[in-house]
């Protein structure tokens, strides 16, 4: 019976300690320290948080000073430019007897070609041909002309297919962009089929060069309204190319951009397929 008796007490002694933690009503204690001790504690974290705010604050306004708003200060992208084509696939297969089978290409096509419009391009400056467009210290930078006729049976002017309803498609190849680049000779595209076979290929402009005016490139936000400049491959293929997936590898030459590095088949070059049915 005496066991009995003192579970109650027990049980009140316990609350008791456990509300006197929490607090404390003789000594003013909140979860085992005073008023003032608390606020002490309050103020070492709000000092020593402002602190490191204030001191992030700073590095981030340093840093900030050295960066020039047009040139990232750091690029560890690569020197040398890679090749990309137009329309975006690096599988071209269609049936040209079928224009649905194709659309989605010619489609791609004129909507890149919008921005090289002949009336949208008058608006930017006729530069020198085969010279270098410096434009150091001007805040924002002219754009040199580069008309979409220059592309002549690849333009979409005369052949709103590019070529595809005759089996005969076109493919746009261009440089990716490179803040800064100048390369030195004259860069100009070189395609050829891989395997024995061979095929024609007209090219437009004909010289096939990427012209020195279009260089140096300053950057999306100075050179807002730039257009790299294209050139377009006509593939002619004929009946007995049908039906027969090809391999096409195009280069950039003549300069000193690389094109031969086998850790990445982009750099300089691009290689697509194309199988054309009908």
């Amino acid at each position: 019976m005496s066991n009995k008796d003192e579970k109650p007490e027990e049980q009140k002694e316990s609350q008791s300690t456990w509300k006197d933690f929490v607090y404390n009503p003789r000594t003013g204690e909140f979860i085992g320290r005073t008023a003032s001790s608390w606020a002490l504690i309050f103020l070492f974290y709000l000092v020593f948080y402002g602190f490191l705010a204030g001191m992030f604050s700073l590095t981030m306004w340093v840093m900030l000073q050295t960066l020039d708003d047009h040139t990232p200060r750091y690029r560890d992208r690569v020197s040398n430019p890679g090749l990309v084509i137009r329309p975006k696939s690096l599988d071209i297969m269609f049936n040209r007897s079928d224009p649905l089978n194709y659309r989605q290409y010619v489609q791609h096509l004129q909507s890149f070609l919008q921005k090289y419009n002949d009336t949208v391009q008058e608006k930017n400056e006729l530069c020198a041909v085969g010279e270098y467009y410096d434009q150091e210290g001007e805040e924002v930078k002219k754009v040199c002309q580069f008309k979409g006729s220059l592309l002549r049976q690849c333009s979409g002017v005369d052949d709103a297919n590019f070529g595809y309803a005759e089996g005969k498609p076109c493919v746009l190849v261009k440089m990716n962009r490179i803040i800064g680049l100048k390369p030195r000779g004259d860069p100009q595209i070189n395609c050829t089929v891989k395997g024995d076979r061979a095929l024609q290929m007209d090219y437009f402009p004909n010289d096939r060069r990427f012209d020195k005016m279009y260089f140096p490139y300053y950057g999306k936000k100075a050179h807002e309204n730039y257009v790299q400049p294209v050139v377009a491959v006509k593939l002619l293929l004929t009946k007995e190319d049908y039906n027969t997936e090809l391999t096409v590898e195009c280069k950039v030459e003549g300069c000193d951009l690389r094109n031969n590095d086998e850790r990445d088949k982009f750099l300089g070059r691009v290689t697509f397929r194309v199988k054309v049915t009908e």
